[in-house]
């Protein structure tokens, strides 16, 4: 293998390149029910594999990715590679056999009994069928069907609350880029407490941050060739519009001139040089188009401190994308191609069942135990109000969180999200909030993270020290909302 490519170790005993080749282009050569030829097009990883760049990522969505992939890693010869898939489960009710089922596919696609690694994507953190999903596949990765396990799209609190729940994730794979900077943020302080690593993807934005679209007029979304430059696109309305994005052009022009290389290896080599980036993804469109003696130059030069200087400068004049990693797929603005997610999910029920009663009432239960000990409800609604009881980090018989009141408190606001949508309204209708702890140490992480939360709603709130029941729980929390 070349000393020039880049490694990173993700785990002891697994390394990748550092530049890896994002496969999700296959979808798109897909379209209008296209079929490519697997054979032909798994040929066509060769080239990369032998010249170092021997990691490959792609999802059960990208179309024949998995199986392409699987053609190549089987073939006689084959340089060895790392093939990198992810899950996306339909937002419905979640089952072990659905995990296990998606596992199954994903290994007879690529004629594979072990998949090297595992990422998974949630739709809907207010649902907690995605927790019951990870834990599954955790299991799936102690029966030695899974080697690693990853995530992708996940936000710092909710990737802190899946770490100090026990779940072992090795990396997060977000949008980073110099258009786009949430991860730079409180997800790399995250990373850099656990250890995780940050797959980026959207570096070069879609081929946006390259030398074809310097001093060019601005395109309609509708014009633009490929969903990635539709996507990267809506990104750039959001940082400042076409103007701001010319001035970033601009930068990395003159930057790239100064070191004799192009401007997407600046922009990926600025995005490489942040701490908690393990490795970037470039994509590639197989027996298209290659940028292989591209990606090579990423090891063979540096950026300097006048580089990095007027690059920040640059970035610094943008507005920051809206939310946190991986909002572009939860709530508006929809980041994506279309605008929205009707490319990707049908709909999204609600996390848990509402009940009418004979008095008018509605009602939510989450499936504790306690519920039905004490007859209770999660929540009720009665004409335009929603009262909450109070909630504790309990999903089936695990406490989510570890004994971590901060991780808790983010799920049980979670928990209490979902049982308000459930009832016809939003977090942002909540007007009372109590909080209980145990240790009265924990008070201001536990307000810290009150406020990431409820900072723009500002409701009124008590906070309390109290003698919980379990040992296992640090806080609890209630809540009132008014619906308009």
């Amino acid at each position: 293998m070349p000393e020039t490519i880049g490694r990173c170790q993700l785990a002891p005993g697994f390394t990748i390149s550092r530049v890896l080749t994002g496969l999700w282009q296959i979808a798109d050569m897909e379209r209008e029910d296209r079929k490519l030829d697997l054979e032909a097009t798994a040929r066509c990883m060769a080239p990369y594999a032998e010249a170092g760049f021997t990691t490959f990522d792609m999802a059960d969505h990208y179309g024949s990715a998995e199986e392409v992939a699987g053609h190549f890693k089987n073939t006689p010869g084959a340089a060895p590679v790392e093939l990198l898939t992810k899950w996306v489960p339909k937002p419905e009710s979640a089952t072990r056999a659905k995990a296990l089922a998606a596992v199954q596919r994903s290994l007879d696609r690529m004629q594979v009994s072990q998949l090297d690694f595992l990422q998974f994507h949630a739709w809907n953190y207010t649902d907690p069928n995605w927790l019951e999903y990870l834990f599954w596949l955790q299991e799936f990765k102690e029966m030695g069907l899974i080697r690693h396990l990853g995530v992708t799209n996940f936000d710092a609190v909710h990737l802190g609350i899946v770490l100090h729940s026990g779940i072992e994730i090795v990396s997060n794979q977000v949008c980073f880029s110099l258009l786009d900077q949430r991860a730079k943020y409180g997800l790399s302080r995250v990373c850099a407490q656990h250890g995780v690593k940050l797959l980026a993807f959207g570096t070069v934005a879609g081929g946006l941050l390259t030398e074809k679209w310097l001093d060019r007029p601005e395109p309609a979304i509708d014009a633009l060739a490929t969903w990635s430059q539709m996507k990267y696109k809506r990104f750039i309305d959001h940082a400042g519009g076409w103007a701001a994005f010319q001035g970033l052009l601009r930068v990395l022009h003159s930057v790239a001139r100064r070191r004799d290389v192009s401007m997407a290896n600046v922009a990926c080599k600025a995005i490489l040089a942040e701490p908690a980036v393990g490795g970037i993804i470039v994509g590639a469109r197989l027996g298209e188009s290659e940028h292989l003696d591209d990606n090579r130059r990423l090891f063979q030069f540096s950026l300097d401190e006048q580089d990095t200087a007027e690059i920040a400068e640059a970035v610094s004049a943008l507005e920051r994308i809206p939310g946190d990693c991986g909002d572009e797929y939860r709530r508006p603005p929809f980041l994506t191609a279309s605008g929205d997610l009707s490319h990707h999910i049908d709909s999204m029920p609600p996390p848990y069942t509402a009940r009418s009663g004979t008095d008018g009432r509605q009602r939510v239960l989450s499936g504790t135990i306690w519920e039905d000990i004490a007859g209770f409800s999660r929540a009720v609604r009665h004409d335009n109000r929603i009262l909450v009881s109070g909630t504790t980090a309990t999903l089936g018989e695990r406490v989510i969180g570890g004994m971590d009141a901060e991780a808790q408190l983010h799920f049980v606001i979670d928990k209490i999200a979902g049982a308000i949508e459930s009832l016809g309204g939003q977090l942002h209708n909540v007007v009372r909030t109590r909080l209980f702890i145990k240790n009265l140490d924990d008070w201001e992480a536990v307000a810290r993270a009150h406020g990431a939360r409820f900072r723009d709603i500002q409701p009124a709130n008590t906070l309390v020290q109290a003698s919980l029941i379990g040992s296992e729980y640090l806080v609890e929390m209630e809540a009132e909302a008014v619906v308009p």
